[in-house]
């Protein structure tokens, strides 16, 4: 009886000590105003290049983009320098905030409003690869502010009056989550 009171305890102790691992793991909430462009469960809202809308799928381009563990990712393994991009467009102003884990060698695109941010090093002097970093793309007023990790990073005039937010695979392993917009 004893040892059985003992273990009781000793498997309190054990999920006491994990709890707050699993909550550190899943404690991103949304915020206010803010709607989630991937669900983290497949491509629902998202098109290729093409037009091809990609609702109900895990993974477009053979692969090259997947859906795995909540995450967008681009595969390495899969060759091929493809776009996918949302199938909603955002109006004259929009906040845009995701986290991504670059791979060593990344360099992947973005296109938001007619502009394109090469995520790499260099022009991501901030960024950590193989972290997760949260990057915001704030477009007000006919300008697009990038930030990595709370570091703006350039400003730039936007060239278009609405748009999707486009990724491009081009080279290097990254994964997105929570990809979420304002506007």
């Amino acid at each position: 009886m004893r040892t059985r009171f003992l273990q009781a305890g000793m498997l309190c102790v054990l999920v006491g000590l994990l709890a707050p691992l699993c909550v550190a793991a899943d404690d991103f909430k949304l915020e206010e105003g803010f709607v989630l462009i991937f669900n983290g469960k497949n491509l629902d809202g998202w098109k290729t290049k093409a037009g091809e809308v990609q609702d109900g799928k895990t993974e477009a381009y053979n692969g090259r983009f997947k859906v795995a563990e909540g995450n967008l990712v681009v595969d390495v393994k899969v060759k091929g320098d493809v776009n996918l991009s949302t199938t909603k467009e955002f109006g004259k102003d929009a906040h845009l905030k995701f986290d991504y884990m670059p791979g060593a060698g990344c360099n992947n695109d973005l296109f938001f409003y007619g502009t394109k941010f090469d995520l790499k090093k260099g022009d991501v002097k901030n960024i950590k690869e193989g972290e997760w970093n949260a990057f915001e793309i704030i477009v007000q007023g006919g300008k697009a502010e990038f930030k990595n990790n709370g570091e703006s990073l350039k400003t730039m005039p936007v060239k278009a009056e609405k748009s999707g937010l486009g990724i491009r695979a081009e080279f290097g392993a990254i994964q997105f989550r929570h990809l979420r917009v304002k506007g």
